[in-house]
């Protein structure tokens, strides 16, 4: 079993940044690919960032390209969501999830989630 936490949520204006976080325990992290994806009310879940297990790969859809970046310590058990020119848009609970193989864009391909941190972004 792997638990994960995030934090780092918040309120922010349009413009302005964001970091969040995701603390991993239960099995060996590095043995995880990790994924952030994000779910607003009345749409479904979203992708929005994923990294390989040795974090030398990373993956982001169009609408956050250039925008949010990914990374992971792998001696700390932690992966981040870096979030920068942030839009209302954006505005979301954001979850983080691992899966044992590759980085996958579909949410039904991850065995583990955490229980999600809202962001809200104002304009």
């Amino acid at each position: 079993q792997v638990q994960l936490v995030e934090s780092g949520g918040g309120l922010v204006q349009a413009g302005g940044s964001l970091r969040l976080s995701c603390a991993a325990s239960g099995r060996t992290f590095s043995s995880l690919a990790m994924g952030w994806f994000r779910q607003a009310p009345g749409k479904e879940r979203e992708f929005v960032a994923g990294i390989s297990r040795t974090g030398g790969s990373t993956y982001f859809p169009d609408s956050v390209e250039g925008r949010f970046t990914i990374s992971r310590d792998n001696a700390k058990n932690t992966v981040y969501l870096q979030m920068n020119g942030l839009k209302p848009e954006d505005t979301a609970v954001y979850y983080c999830a691992a899966r044992g193989l590759g980085v996958s864009v579909w949410p039904n391909d991850y065995n583990y989630w955490g229980q999600g941190t809202q962001v809200a972004v104002s304009s």
